[in-house]
């Protein structure tokens, strides 16, 4: 009997895991069917190029899956029957059988946070985020407040400010600008800022969003034109619908496998699993750590499948890669629980660096 593996999304974990089982498990009975809201890979490390007006390559599914035997459903999920064992996807009547599920559905932004962000924010979470922040900018002239200053918003505010010049940007943060950086890192940073006319707001915390702008826990306001909110992100509550076991963020629980606490014929990866490390720190939402997820969970999938024990998943980082536009940025070198070093990377040598770790990862994934 056929054993039907159903991976849910095709980010940087969704697409190795599926294009991983499929060469681990090519010499076995196995039918693998990659579900994805949109049929292309969106390169979400670009997302913020796109939202100041630069194209992205565009990257079929279909071309990256070919010659894998792998089949591709372009749908959106809609809910997983955990009992059943189907997901229905908003596509068709009918709904698709698994015995083995890959949740890597990954994150949106959180405009639930505060009042008015999903009503007058834009973000920069998905690729349809991306597109409509590009069109509202078109006629935003005057000012644009970016909230929230991750990586998300750091390059967000630079990008914005150096394809519109003459834009008044501000970027917002409830703490300190970039704590998990080095001094050195930080410094470079709030330079770049300055270079780019970017006006910094620390420890400064909202509470609405307003047609007008932000509205500050303290009683004051931030004017803005536009507001882009980068301050967190949410995953779909469709884990929890399903009954699997979730934390407090809705995010799968799962063992050192990647395996679900609650049902073990579900895998999980990306920014939809509480992975944690040896010293109990949460894996960051990002590229660096989805993608190797998706590597491992499937050759733990192949390994729950051919009767063998995976070793469990150990995330190992070396560091961080920060746009700064598109001819200037910032790589803070860290240690493989992601604590920074000394040691950074600037300018134009950082810029190339990131854009050959983005083409490279895009061909690691053609491969």
């Amino acid at each position: 009997m056929t054993h039907h593996i159903v991976v849910l999304g095709a980010g940087y974990a969704g697409l190795s895991a599926a294009k991983g089982a499929a060469r681990k498990l090519r010499r076995t009975n196995v039918r693998i069917t990659l579900v994805n809201a949109v049929g292309h890979f969106v390169e979400r490390v670009r997302l913020h190029q796109l939202a100041a007006g630069q194209p992205l390559k565009d990257l079929p599914l279909s071309d990256l899956l070919a010659g894998t035997g792998i089949e591709l459903v372009v749908a959106r999920v809609t809910a997983v029957d955990a009992a059943a064992r189907t997901v229905r996807v908003d596509s068709a009547p009918y709904a698709i059988g698994y015995d083995t599920l890959v949740y890597t559905l990954g994150s949106a932004a959180d405009t639930a946070a505060v009042p008015g962000a999903a009503t007058h924010a834009s973000a920069v979470a998905t690729y349809q985020d991306a597109v409509r922040l590009h069109e509202r900018m078109a006629n935003t002239q005057g000012s644009v407040a970016v909230a929230g200053a991750g990586l998300t918003g750091i390059e967000t505010a630079t990008e914005l400010a150096e394809t519109h010049p003459g834009l008044n940007v501000q970027l917002v943060t409830t703490g300190k600008l970039a704590a998990g950086l080095s001094e050195r890192g930080r410094r470079y940073l709030r330079g770049a800022l300055d270079r780019h006319g970017v006006a910094l707001r620390e420890h400064t915390r909202v509470c609405e969003v307003a047609a007008h702008g932000l509205v500050l826990a303290d009683g004051g306001e931030i004017p803005a034109d536009a507001v882009v909110w980068t301050a967190g992100f949410r995953v779909p509550d469709l884990a929890r619908a399903a009954g699997f076991a979730v934390d407090a963020r809705g995010l799968l629980t799962v063992d050192p496998t990647l395996r679900s606490l609650s049902h073990p014929e579900v895998f999980a990866a990306g920014d939809a699993v509480a992975a944690y490390g040896p010293d109990g720190t949460a894996s960051r939402m990002s590229c660096q750590t989805g993608l190797p997820m998706g590597t491992y969970v499937a050759g733990s999938v192949a390994a729950s499948l051919t009767g063998r024990t995976p070793k469990p998943l150990r995330l190992r980082y070396v560091g961080q890669n920060i746009s700064l536009g598109r001819h200037d940025g910032l790589t803070q070198f860290t240690r493989a629980d992601d604590s920074p070093v000394a040691a950074v990377l600037t300018g134009r040598t950082s810029a190339r660096f990131k854009e050959a770790v983005t083409r490279g990862t895009v061909l690691a994934l053609r491969r």
